[in-house]
């Protein structure tokens, strides 16, 4: 029986460049924006009126898309790969909004290892992951890198 806590993640040692990782769909609700709305304190009417929306290039309320980066890293969170073994999420690199992510639309996350960094100061290592928030169509939402900083095994 492991003394790691039930979501410990992989260590540092487990990453490998190129490997790829993919999580499970959420479904984007009226709630979640309208929650994202009240807890950001972002009313644009892009998001919260229906008809100001449809005058829009979108014809419809998209998501803000901070809300799409934030379920994004809580799939990324869901899929067991990063948990307790994460000393700190560090760096949302070139983040792009490539496509809008409407009420009803699914989205899962595609990960892949793109640079690993011993840094044994910090009792583990710097990992790079290449993100792409999918939607249930195979359209990329949007697109970036994360780099966490996570534990070496034994520390």
């Amino acid at each position: 029986m492991s003394d790691l806590p039930l979501n410990s993640g992989l260590f540092f040692d487990d990453f490998q460049v190129g490997q790829k990782m993919r999580s499970a769909g959420r479904t984007i609700t009226e709630h979640d924006i309208a929650s994202f709305a009240g807890l950001s304190g972002d009313f644009n009417q892009i998001h919260t009126d229906a008809e100001f929306a449809k005058a829009t290039p979108f014809g419809q309320r998209i998501a803000h898309g901070l809300l799409g980066l934030a379920v994004a890293s809580g799939l990324a969170v869901q899929t067991g790969v990063l948990g307790a073994n994460v000393i700190a999420f560090r760096e949302v690199g070139e983040w792009k909004f490539v496509k809008p992510i409407f009420i009803g639309d699914t989205i899962h996350v595609e990960m892949d290892v793109v640079e690993t960094k011993a840094l044994p100061r910090l009792g583990g290592g710097s990992v790079t992951l290449g993100a792409h928030v999918v939607k249930q169509n195979g359209e990329t939402s949007m697109k970036g890198s994360w780099t966490v900083l996570v534990k070496t095994r034994g520390t």
